[in-house]
């Protein structure tokens, strides 16, 4: 069994990832900064399901904090570290830039060193569809061009892409970096669509639907994510006969979902209607999102398995058990 360090453990897919990990027996150090982004309480409701494990140690503490992260990965000999700590949200980042070169920048830095310095066999970390920016060809390849993100998220993104290649290429870090493509599902962000979706429509408040409904995005459920990543993790052996250790794919459901049939599928779920208010397309946002995921599929043979119907299923069910019916 291994021992890996997840950063951003109290978050959504640090959560899931951690537990996926724990089940098959693997020692977990969880590492997070519980800041208040969005509401603590969630991050600390993920944490209490993961300190029912033996096998799983929290640290509190911010990836700003070099000196204590340099402690962190010399004291514990990690066999993988998987960075999922940043600062998430693409209209959040037009509010305040500076979370965002604080956490993904300074912070990617200090774990990435400290990975490189203490000899960590492999480095993992998540990147953002959000770095195909104003990209036009459907679906998005690795193979496509990333130099032009349209929000400073997709920046920071594209820099970890960047900041990681350089160490493998200079001191042959084993570093493997995915693109998720929407991930939703139970212990979600508040911020995203399908939360808030579901909360205001239980509530009778409008839902804003950008560029009046014209727009797609490649909801991926968390366990196909998490499968994903896993399966990174296992296998290495897209490695071999590299000249630089360095690889990154895309991890998405390659099935993009237009936003009206979105806000339907929530409607069906909770037997209620929507009230809608149309407005422009927001700055930062694209009009579709669509993951060519065969890379992944080439070199671990992983393939998603959850139909969105099924995953908004599941997400209102934990909705109502989470906050409705306790």
């Amino acid at each position: 069994m291994s021992k890996i360090l997840v950063t951003g453990a109290a978050g959504f897919i640090g959560m899931h990832l951690s537990l996926s990990l724990l089940n098959d027996q693997n020692t977990v150090i969880g590492l997070d900064n519980l800041n208040e982004y969005y509401d603590p309480s969630l991050k600390y409701s993920r944490l209490d399901i993961l300190k029912e494990y033996r096998n799983f140690n929290f640290i509190k503490a911010d990836l700003c904090e070099s000196e204590r992260i340099r402690q962190i990965v010399m004291d514990n000999g990690f066999d993988t570290v998987v960075n999922l700590a940043a600062q998430a949200g693409v209209r959040y980042s037009i509010t305040n830039p500076e979370a965002y070169i604080n956490s993904n920048l300074d912070g990617f830095f200090n774990i990435l060193d400290a990975s490189k310095q203490y000899k960590v066999p492999h480095f993992v970390y998540a990147s953002s569809s959000s770095v195909y920016g104003s990209n036009k060809e459907l679906p998005f390849s690795e193979a496509d061009k990333t130099e032009n993100p349209v929000s400073l998220y997709g920046a920071t993104k594209k820099a970890n892409e960047l900041m990681a290649h350089s160490y493998s290429a200079m001191y042959g870090l084993k570093a493997t970096g995915f693109r998720l493509f929407t991930a939703y599902g139970p212990y979600g962000r508040p911020d995203m669509a399908l939360f808030i979706f579901t909360k205001h429509i239980l509530e009778d408040k409008p839902i804003k639907i950008y560029n009046y409904g014209d727009m797609s995005r490649d909801f991926t459920y968390i366990d196909d994510i998490v499968g994903g990543i896993r399966a990174l993790i296992d296998n290495v052996a897209s490695f071999e006969n590299k000249e630089i250790p360095y690889r990154v794919y895309n991890i998405g459901n390659s099935k993009p979902i237009l936003l009206m049939d979105f806000v339907r599928a929530i409607e069906k779920e909770l037997n209620k209607k929507a009230i809608i208010e149309y407005e422009e397309m927001q700055p930062g946002d694209v009009k579709s999102t669509y993951s060519d995921s065969s890379l992944l599929y080439s070199d671990t043979s992983y393939v998603p398995r959850v139909n969105f119907e099924e995953g908004v299923h599941r997400f209102v069910k934990w909705y109502f058990e989470y906050y409705i019916d306790r």
